[in-house]
């Protein structure tokens, strides 16, 4: 039997993920006062209650040690990422991660940002990982 698909978070699940990989475990409060800047609408409450149901989704683990519990991503970032990214190439590319790139590319990416992923790829065919740089 396959073992069941990691939780998929919704855009704000992920919102509060993002801040979670930046702090490392935080409590609802931390959280809520990293969140406050960017999203002023988005109070106290609800994030202890964002935090809870996505504990409960598998999506963190919580440390009941302490009165206020601690809350940490149960997976890393680039490894939700990578599924994540991975479920988007199947439903909308037909499984081709080239037209995934390519769309990404259209009209997205800075000339210097361009120049990167080209030292990227250029370091790749020489069997450099460092981008193409000497070491």
């Amino acid at each position: 039997m396959p073992s069941p698909a990691p939780p998929k978070p919704t855009p704000s699940e992920l919102e509060l993920l993002r801040i979670l990989w930046q702090l490392g475990a935080a409590t609802a409060k931390q959280v809520h006062e990293a969140i406050a800047a960017e999203r002023p609408d988005m109070t106290a409450a609800t994030v202890l209650r964002l935090l809870q149901l996505m504990h409960a989704k598998g999506l963190l683990l919580r440390d009941e040690s302490q009165r206020a519990h601690v809350y940490t991503p149960a997976q890393p970032q680039d490894s939700l990422q990578t599924s994540l990214v991975s479920d988007l190439i199947t439903k909308a590319f037909s499984g081709s991660g080239k037209a995934l790139v390519l769309a990404a590319l259209r009209g997205h990416v800075s000339k210097k940002e361009r120049e990167e992923i080209q030292a990227i790829l250029s370091g790749e065919n020489t069997g450099q990982k460092d981008g193409g740089k000497a070491s």
